[in-house]
């Protein structure tokens, strides 16, 4: 039994040893936080951005949560913070051109823009460029992983890789196999989120996976509560917080996902599965969004955060 297990383990790590070379397409809130744990842990990283002067503003966004993780890990040592600081920019680098910075890739994650067609559209070029080795994974949140990596001729070569945000503190990660997914990638995945040092799990290609399978109904339900007048924000944040345990109550967790992230998840899914009654998009949320109230990033959600 022992025997076994070290084979199948050593096996894994045989695999996993081919991801040191990853490329991260897009450089946003997620994409960067990626990039920075993927360099924190010695893995060489590409960060692929429209231009330049994006690659600049993500890797300059990299720099500080670098210093604040080294200010708390490293408070008695500044010189050796420094150095990790600057160890681990040094592992990353900018490019604009995806297909060019595929090359040499074992793995490339995508992190960009939450639309089907922009995503086949990147797919179907990178699939052309990258080597046959290469592993694709998205970072989706609420779209299909088989339907993304449809455009590609390396079904079995791909994979979801969905962190949470902010992805430096945040300790989960969902690997996503869908029925095309060899086991080869599954366990290559599995060691990469492990070196990574985040807790794994896995789910099948369904909406949401398991995370915002859970809350996007519940943010949803909570909007329909007001909605129908049966309580204010205040006390339906007060009870999930005080009569469930819950950290953050829901209307405040919907102002600090985003309105317009969370209506567009439903509104993904609704299309997809129209008699699904969890799904059904709600007016008084696409009112709030079509007035330009997105929550904490837009200063006004369901609450106001104005100074």
């Amino acid at each position: 039994m022992a025997m076994s297990v070290l084979r199948t383990f050593t096996r894994n790590m045989a695999t996993a040893a081919k991801i040191s070379n990853v490329v991260v397409v897009g450089g946003g809130l997620m994409g960067s936080g990626i990039a920075q744990v993927a360099a924190a842990t010695g893995h060489n990283v590409t960060l692929v951005e429209m231009n330049d002067a994006l690659v600049e503003k993500a890797i300059g966004g990299i720099r500080k949560s670098l210093e604040r993780v080294a200010k708390k890990q490293y408070k008695d040592d500044a010189a050796k913070g420094q150095q990790f600081v600057d160890g681990t920019l040094a592992k990353i680098g900018g490019a604009t051109k995806p297909e060019v910075a595929v090359e040499g890739a074992d793995l490339v994650v995508e992190a960009i823009v939450e639309r089907m067609d922009v995503k086949h559209a990147l797919f179907g070029k990178l699939d052309e460029a990258a080597p046959a080795h290469t592993i694709f994974a998205s970072n989706t949140s609420s779209l299909s992983i088989a339907e993304i990596g449809s455009v590609t001729k390396r079904q079995d070569r791909f994979g979801g890789l969905h962190f949470f945000n902010p992805v430096p503190v945040m300790k989960l990660l969902e690997i996503i196999r869908t029925d095309r997914t060899s086991d080869d990638t599954f366990q290559a995945l599995q060691a990469f989120g492990q070196r990574l040092g985040k807790a794994c799990i896995t789910c099948k290609d369904t909406p949401g996976f398991v995370v915002n399978r859970l809350l996007v109904p519940y943010m949803a339900e909570a909007i329909r509560l007001l909605e129908r007048g049966d309580a204010s924000p205040r006390d339906i944040d007060t009870a999930m917080k005080l009569g469930a345990g819950y950290p953050m109550g829901p209307i405040e967790l919907v102002d600090y996902v985003g309105l317009d992230t969370t209506n567009n998840i439903l509104q993904g899914w609704h299309e997809k599965f129209p008699n699904d009654p969890l799904f059904v998009p709600i007016q008084s949320l696409q009112k709030l969004v079509s007035e330009g109230k997105l929550g904490v990033k837009s200063g006004e959600g369901f609450y106001s955060y104005k100074k």
